[in-house]
């Protein structure tokens, strides 16, 4: 006869527990789906974030239950996106500051039988260490010129064996895991967060921040381009407000003929010019 469990495993109950404290302490939940997200990019990310994001692989039953049963608003819509393997996130950073924070903590890994090549793979020319054997053929496959010298492998030329954006077969993958080379670049990206009774999507919480920085550099830029034209004095522009009144002077004193050190050279010359081509149309003058 089935009886109800009154006890539970220790790692479940901790987690349980955990999960339970973590969002009392911190404003920002964040979950990262695993379906794309290998454990060994968690491991750097938790060393070099560890005084500001705590990250914890969870059990998603567990968590849900932790998390639902907490008085906190809108957390229940956040549990009811944890669905197979998953990692919380808790910290005090805005979830977006997160994201961008994971976007540029991107590692290279080794590739699987499917992976797209994020660079060119190039084999460079060396002692590759290993015994002779059926993985000789794999080289020829590949295109890897070799040779055997003192009982091991060596690739005698470099060799392109993948270009950026190329599918890796698995045939290629084993090798190139061989010779310890990592041709995808991984990142993590947040799939849904929750900040102040928000619940952001990973559409929400994507933001490209060259586009914005460009945004703000033409805003930058004509907001200037206006205070100038308006002679609007600031520390930014005054330099220029000033360089160009002087300019429009020197130019309206040029214009008026009026002497000054600076303006003497400028005068003088258009007034010669002026002379010039006033003598030039009296010869041609034929009195009535």
């Amino acid at each position: 006869m089935h009886q109800n469990r009154t006890t539970f495993p220790a790692k479940k109950a901790k987690m349980y527990q955990q999960m339970q404290e973590m969002p009392k302490k911190y404003k920002v939940i964040a979950l990262v789906r695993m379906e794309k997200v290998r454990s060994s990019q968690l491991l750097p990310l938790r060393k070099k974030f560890k005084d500001e994001v705590e990250i914890f692989s969870v059990k998603d039953k567990v968590a849900q239950k932790a998390l639902a049963a907490l008085k906190i608003p809108a957390i229940d819509k956040l549990a009811e996106k944890l669905v197979g393997q998953c990692v919380l996130m808790f910290t005090n950073l805005s979830p977006h500051k997160l994201n961008i924070l994971l976007g540029k903590n991107k590692i290279m890994l080794a590739a699987r039988g499917g992976d797209k090549a994020s660079i060119d793979v190039t084999i460079k020319a060396a002692n590759t260490g290993i015994t002779p054997g059926p993985i000789l053929t794999d080289f020829k496959e590949a295109g890897i010129a070799t040779k055997i010298d003192q009982g091991t492998v060596w690739i005698t030329k470099d060799s392109t064996v993948a270009k950026k954006g190329d599918i890796i077969s698995t045939k290629l993958a084993t090798l190139l895991s061989k010779l310890d080379v990592k041709p995808v670049e991984a990142g993590i990206v947040l799939n849904s967060a929750l900040e102040e009774q928000t619940v952001y999507t990973q559409e929400e919480l994507v933001i490209d921040v060259e586009k914005y920085r460009q945004a703000f550099a033409q805003a930058h830029q004509e907001a200037l381009s206006l205070s100038i034209e308006i002679g609007y004095v600031t520390k930014e522009n005054v330099n220029l407000i000033l360089a160009r009144a002087a300019q429009q002077a020197r130019s309206l004193a040029v214009e008026a003929g009026f002497l000054t050190e600076e303006t003497r050279d400028q005068t003088l010359a258009k007034a010669n010019a002026q002379a010039s081509a006033l003598a030039g149309k009296m010869k041609n003058y034929t009195p009535q």
